[in-house]
């Protein structure tokens, strides 16, 4: 199993690539596609991630090494959580990709960016308790669980997760 990988500042290509992160078989446990014209506002505001100050969070592409192919995406963005600031981290490889290790890579080198270039103490992933596999990832990365949270995603939709943190301290 490959699961080398390097991560790329989200940039204005990359479109085709939130695209297929927007599939059906992405999206389940999500809440299911975003509209066209939702996409579009998210890819500004991943552009615009990639050339602000590195403190406030980042988008990446997530490009297998050596082959260079594009896999999949990751990112952290600030929040505030149970009123403290944190980082929120989300992730996304593409269904041909998956199996191979190849998020628990993407994550642990998210979280080395966020050691490095971050101010916040914590790392939060809020997957949904039915998300085997996101969980798992979490877990492989070194999250703690601490629970089952009342998460909101799409803002306004209740959607039941596991508040996973890492500390990056």
């Amino acid at each position: 199993m490959q699961t080398s990988v390097r991560l790329e500042p989200w940039g204005a290509g990359d479109f085709w690539l939130l695209e297929r992160n927007n599939e059906p078989a992405m999206t389940e446990h999500l809440g299911g596609p975003e509209s066209a014209e939702r996409l579009a506002d998210r890819q500004c505001r991943y552009e615009a991630m990639s050339v602000r100050e590195p403190a406030a969070g980042r988008m990446f592409r997530v490009v297998l090494e050596p082959s260079g192919e594009s896999v999949g995406a990751v990112g952290f963005w600030e929040r505030k959580w149970q009123g403290e600031p944190v980082y929120e981290a989300g992730w996304g490889i593409l269904p041909e990709f998956q199996g191979r290790g190849l998020a628990v890579a993407a994550l642990t080198e998210l979280l080395t960016y966020a050691r490095t270039h971050g101010t916040r103490a914590t790392v939060h992933a809020f997957p949904g308790t039915t998300h085997t596999a996101s969980n798992g990832v979490c877990r492989r990365a070194g999250f703690e669980c601490l629970g089952e949270v009342a998460f909101e995603y799409p803002p306004g939709v209740p959607h039941p997760s596991y508040d996973w943190r890492y500390d990056l301290r």
